[in-house]
């Protein structure tokens, strides 16, 4: 991208950037160009439009040339940048972690409610699979009584975690703990009884993973992805064992996959769980299932069943 002149300007570098990331199959070619430029002038985006005459100096220029054939290697935004919003909150991400996705917030919101209409004084929450931390952070600042468990099998994943929960001040109120899927929560006599378990597992079949996008199939952990044969492993495993750390009226909420409820509602009635519902998203497509303790598990004051 070699300019000079008045096509150092902004609103002319934005033009050939917007041009050439078109040309490397880019879906969003502006909008990715104009949060790229924002990002290296640390300015907002309507700034860009503001300051349309602006140049550019040798040194923006190439850090912005530098984004941008990251982006052309379809990196993600998020990625290059280093953070991504959720909840209209800002976390840290990285190439250890998911990509916090706008449909996750009914996750989020759905719990809240939950949580919110039970009246608890101090609910515990257990966000299994956490990642980046951001589902367990945004349940933290909506529910200021609440404390919460960010379990990840991935020590990578908890390093960006942690990152974010001390960028928003919840360490006193949300513990990022390592183990696989539900053994963060403890074992036997010592493990955890919560009023909620939160997940947004893996649930892309395993066959399908290389059929994604770019952005996706070669820079997101595949870990957080790969649900197995069927999408389904996680959601089996969590059925099977997430009961025995629910206290009395808990719930279980999980994000689904595309066409997944009806298995998953399956899952959890055969499990036993009661009042199992699923919730759509804005769209219209079913994103989360949430279900009820089984009646008929009494919990003993020592946390055993």
């Amino acid at each position: 991208m070699g300019v000079t002149g008045r096509e150092r300007q902004l609103l002319a570098i934005l033009k050939l950037a917007s041009e050439y990331l078109e040309r490397q199959g880019v879906d969003s070619a502006r909008l990715d160009a104009e949060v790229l430029l924002a990002h290296v002038l640390a300015m907002d985006r309507i700034d860009l439009y503001v300051n349309y005459d602006r140049p550019m100096d040798d040194r923006e220029l190439a850090e912005y040339r530098a984004v941008l054939r990251k982006r052309a290697s379809r990196m993600p935004v998020a990625y290059i940048t280093g953070f991504k919003e959720f909840m209209s909150l800002e976390f840290a991400v990285d190439e250890r972690v998911l990509i916090p996705r706008p449909e996750t917030e009914i996750l989020v919101e759905t719990v809240r409610d939950r949580i919110t209409r039970a009246s608890k004084e101090r609910p515990r929450i257990a966000d299994i699979g956490t990642g980046s931390g951001a589902i367990a952070c945004s349940l933290a600042l909506m529910l200021p009584s609440a404390r919460v468990l960010a379990t990840d099998v991935s020590s990578d994943a908890l390093g960006v975690a942690k990152a974010n929960v001390k960028k928003h001040g919840l360490e006193d109120r949300v513990v990022c703990r390592q183990g696989d899927l539900l053994e963060g929560l403890g074992a036997s006599m010592e493990r955890e009884m919560v009023d909620a378990i939160v997940s947004n597992p893996p649930y892309i079949p395993s066959s399908e993973l290389d059929a994604l996008s770019p952005e996706i199939s070669q820079y997101e952990p595949r870990g957080a992805l790969d649900g197995g044969p069927d999408g389904l492993d996680f959601y089996r495993r969590l059925a099977r064992g997430c009961v025995e750390f629910l206290a009395d009226g808990g719930f279980l909420a999980l994000e689904i996959g595309n066409g997944q409820a009806p298995d998953v509602i399956g899952l959890l009635t055969e499990a036993g769980f009661g009042d199992v519902e699923s919730i759509d998203d804005y769209s219209g497509t079913a994103r989360v299932v949430v279900a009820s303790r089984p009646a008929g598990c009494r919990v003993l004051k020592n946390g055993a069943m």
